[in-house]
C-alpha cells in the first residue's frame, strides 16, 4: 500500500462564521481545567493553539463544542450565544477533526463520509453519497471512495475524517492535534489540506505541535498555560517577539 498521497487543495470556497469565546471556565470536579479563557476568532480565518502538555488546549476544543459541559462564560457562534443550542444541533455547525480516525472499519470511506448527513441532517442517501464524492475528491480520495480503513494510510484515513467533517457544511472546524497520530511522512499531506481549508475560508481553530504550520497559515496564534490564555497574537509577534518568560521558554523547547 502507498503511504504517499495525491497533492489536494480544497476547490470549495466556504463562508466561515465568526467564533467568540468570553470568559470560559470549564472543570472536571473540583479542578479547573479552564480558567476564564477569551478569544476572538474573525470569520474566515485560522486560529491556532500552542502549548505545553496538559495546558487546556483541547479542553478548549471540546468546551467549544460542548462535548465537555463549561461551568461558566459563553461561547458565540456567528455572534449567536451556542450554550442553549442542543449539543446534536450545535456539531451541524462546527465540525471536529481529531486525533484519531474514529472511522467505522466496516464502512467504506464514501459511506463513512455520506453517513452523518444521512443520519444527523436525514439528507435522502443519493444525495448524501454525491456529497460525499464531492468532499472525498476534494481532500484528494476520489479514486479511495470504494476502500476500507483498513486499506488507506493513516493520512489517507485523517482525510476521510476531514471529508466527513466538511459534509456537514461546519461554518467552523476544530482540529485537535490532527497529525499526532501519524507517521512523519504522511504529515505534510494532512498539513497541507488544513491550509488549503484556511485559504479557502473556513473558520479554523487548530490545536498544534507543528510551529511550522502555525507560523506559515495561522492569522492568530494563542499560547496557552495551565488552563488560560498567556499570550494571544500574529505568528511573527508569538514567535519573533514573545512577551513573556514563559512563552520565551517553551519556544526554546519546541523550535
Amino acid at each position: 500500500m502507498s503511504t504517499t498521497a495525491a497533492p489536494a487543495a480544497p476547490v470549495e470556497t466556504y463562508h466561515g462564521a465568526s467564533l467568540e469565546i468570553r470568559d470560559l471556565t470549564l472543570a472536571f470536579g473540583d479542578i479547573e481545567v479552564l480558567r476564564n479563557v477569551s478569544l476572538s476568532v474573525p470569520a474566515g480565518t485560522t486560529t491556532c493553539i500552542i502549548g505545553p502538555s496538559g495546558s487546556g488546549k483541547s479542553t478548549l476544543l471540546r468546551g467549544i463544542n460542548r462535548l465537555h459541559e463549561p461551568k461558566s462564560g459563553d461561547v458565540l457562534l456567528g455572534g449567536q450565544s451556542v450554550l442553549g443550542v442542543k449539543p446534536d444541533g450545535l456539531r451541524r455547525r462546527i465540525g471536529m477533526v481529531f486525533q484519531h480516525f474514529n472511522l467505522f472499519p466496516d464502512h467504506t470511506a464514501l459511506e463513512n463520509v455520506a453517513l452523518a448527513p444521512t443520519n444527523v441532517k436525514r439528507m435522502p442517501r443519493a444525495q448524501a453519497r454525491t456529497l460525499a464524492h464531492k468532499h472525498l475528491a476534494e481532500v484528494g480520495l476520489a479514486e479511495r471512495a470504494d476502500h476500507r480503513p483498513r486499506d488507506l494510510s493513516g493520512g489517507q484515513q485523517q482525510r476521510v475524517a476531514i471529508a466527513r467533517a466538511l459534509a456537514m457544511e461546519p461554518e467552523v472546524m476544530l482540529f485537535d492535534e490532527a497529525t499526532s497520530a501519524l507517521d512523519p511522512e504522511l504529515v505534510k499531506g494532512v498539513l497541507d489540506l488544513m491550509a488549503g481549508l484556511s485559504h479557502s475560508g473556513m473558520t479554523m481553530v487548530v490545536v498544534t505541535h507543528e510551529m511550522h504550520f502555525a507560523r506559515k497559515v495561522a492569522d492568530q496564534v494563542v499560547f496557552m498555560d495551565e488552563g488560560k490564555v498567556v499570550e494571544a497574537g500574529t505568528p511573527q509577534q508569538i514567535f519573533d517577539n514573545p512577551g513573556s518568560d514563559r512563552l520565551r521558554r517553551f519556544l526554546s523547547e519546541v523550535l
